[in-house]
């Protein structure tokens, strides 16, 4: 059998910090599991966060008006991303799983991992207008979010004062992740590690370890599947009629983000969900 290879995309300043503890440990999981593990290690190699007109070797399409989405596109296609681009596609396609390890920055990614997504995942190389979602050119490829927090878990839920986690993943797992269509894990979250004592850390990451050892086994996330919904430009890319009909009489919505005017559904982004409670109502 082939060596299988995954990628972990890190983000953090300071190699003392827990996400390098974290991803340390996913490095040994992984390698011990016959893993070729690669590393983009963002900070060290001072990845560049911004997209400008460097990202693409030679000329424009269009000089006039410069458009990133469109003249990386056509880039890509000819062989003109700058090397740095072009060398982090290049870990994406080896992988068949990639972890996204970081701290939590107002809600998100930080900077330097927001600016690899916009300009590692440029159209043609990770999407395009046919393929997305879970039609998406990365269906085969694995992805999770493997993150640290500043608050406590209380903060997160949905009487918590920051709000439910779930909302605060879905742009980053259904909007990035999924839209490419990668098979997304439940979120590894730690929380808030500075602000606990060391046994407590220790405990994180032994809880950790034991998870990386069976990651590949584990079955994804749901998302709404596209045959939910008419996608033409004359449909909206909106539900079909049929289905919001069918949905009426449920108590909850489809997914975090279709959630049709209903309670979210529990947990959509935190865990698989099961029989009833998936959005396309497999079991």
């Amino acid at each position: 059998m082939a060596q299988k290879t995954a990628l972990i995309v890190y983000a953090h300043q300071s190699p003392g910090s827990f996400n390098a503890a974290v991803r340390d440990v996913a490095m040994q999981e992984l390698a011990a599991q016959g893993f070729r593990v690669l590393v983009s290690d963002l900070y060290a190699a001072n990845f560049i966060a911004n997209s400008t007109q460097d990202d693409v070797i030679g000329d424009l399409k269009n000089p006039e008006l410069f458009q990133y989405g469109e003249e990386t596109m056509h880039a890509w296609m000819e062989g003109r991303l700058s090397d740095d681009i072009v060398a982090e596609q290049r870990k994406v396609e080896e992988a068949e799983l990639i972890i996204f390890q970081f701290p939590l920055y107002w809600f998100s990614v930080p900077a330097i991992m927001k600016g690899w997504m916009d300009r590692v995942l440029t159209q043609g190389f990770a999407f395009s207008l046919e393929k997305i979602y879970d039609n998406g050119v990365f269906k085969d490829k694995k992805a999770m979010l493997s993150f640290t927090t500043g608050a406590t878990k209380t903060m997160f839920q949905p009487d918590g004062i920051n709000g439910d986690i779930n909302i605060a993943l879905w742009p980053l797992q259904n909007g990035t992740l999924h839209f490419c269509g990668f098979q997304v894990l439940a979120p590894q979250i730690f929380w808030s590690p500075a602000h606990c004592p060391n046994a407590a850390r220790t405990a994180m990451l032994d809880g950790w370890r034991a998870r990386v050892k069976g990651l590949l086994a584990e079955r994804p996330l749901t998302f709404a599947p596209c045959e939910l919904f008419d996608l033409s430009f004359q449909g909206g890319f909106l539900l079909w009629p049929k289905v919001r009909e069918e949905r009426e009489s449920r108590p909850y919505g489809i997914t975090t983000g279709h959630h049709l005017g209903k309670p979210l559904p529990p947990d959509n982004q935190m865990k698989a969900q099961t029989g009833s409670d998936r959005p396309d109502g497999r079991k």
